[in-house]
């Protein structure tokens, strides 16, 4: 089914001091803010934002050099930074019983917000995500440090690797993977292919701000949450991973997805609409 285009007014600014940030808010009731990682943008919770507007308000920004937003020169597309950002935007929205799903990078940087304010976080929908660091993943490690020497930084740069070659390694085999040339497409110009390599770098070098959130994870640990794992996925697709978040999520409900790879939105499309409508059923407001 072909994906019906986001509304004009849907798009919304966000002016920050290193840019604006764009952002979809589309819908009315309680909201839900999706966050998403590397090297995607809003665009990859299409299908859920398509049908969840129906009844919530979904907010769904596009990181600084991803997606609709600006692409500075001058910003450091860290994590940490990004995270920022986030904050303020959603500070600024005044939300509260909201519903946060991460992917990716939008893990850290969703859960950087809800342990500085846990007070405003009612649920959690996680896909193939960390807040840890990963200093034990010696796959993951090798190929950050890969990607951080000149020649890796030149690849994703210039070549556009992240895009052309990691998103392909890291999905499942039942295809097709067609929004992959989408994403590709999106990076289109070099500060937006640095913050792609940027987040590709900080699997490495942000293990001290990982492990400062996980130290600090014990707030959420009540939270109702949901976990759509896609096992296919080469980096985060364990029973290792998903142990360790149950150990912190206790009461999380967990959907495998056994031919799935990393970019659970995208492999499992529309289907992922009745897991996660299931998921809000069983923990209404």
């Amino acid at each position: 089914m072909p994906t019906a285009p986001t509304p004009p007014n849907a798009t919304r600014t966000f002016r920050t001091p290193a840019g604006p940030l764009a952002y979809t808010d589309l819908g009315d009731g309680p909201p839900i803010v999706f966050l998403h990682g590397n090297p995607t943008s809003a665009r990859l919770y299409r299908h859920l934002l398509r049908d969840l507007a129906a009844d919530y308000r979904c907010i769904a920004p596009d990181y600084l050099g991803f997606g609709r937003s600006a692409a500075p020169t001058d910003f450091s597309y860290r994590p940490p930074a990004h995270a920022v950002l986030v904050e303020r935007l959603l500070r600024s929205l005044d939300l509260s019983n909201l519903t946060l799903v991460l992917h990716d990078w939008g893990g850290p940087i969703g859960l950087a917000y809800a342990l500085r304010h846990p007070d405003t976080v009612r649920r959690l929908v996680l896909m193939n995500t960390w807040a840890w660091p990963l200093t034990h993943r010696p796959l993951l490690q090798a190929a950050s440090r890969l990607l951080a020497t000149p020649l890796g930084r030149l690849a994703v740069e210039h070549g556009n690797a992240f895009a052309r070659v990691l998103m392909p390694m890291t999905t499942g085999a039942d295809g097709p993977h067609e929004w992959i040339a989408d994403y590709t497409a999106a990076l289109d110009t070099p500060p937006r292919r640095h913050a792609c390599w940027a987040f590709a770098r900080a699997l490495r070098t942000e293990a001290n701000w990982l492990r400062a959130l996980w130290t600090r994870r014990h707030p959420l640990q009540d939270c109702p949450a949901l976990l759509c794992w896609g096992m296919a996925d080469p980096a985060f697709g364990t029973e290792r991973c998903l142990r360790r978040w149950r150990a912190a999520l206790p009461t999380a409900t967990v959907r495998r997805y056994p031919s799935v790879g990393h970019y659970v939105p995208e492999e499992r499309g529309p289907a992922l609409v009745d897991a996660v409508r299931q998921f809000f059923s069983s923990s209404c407001f």
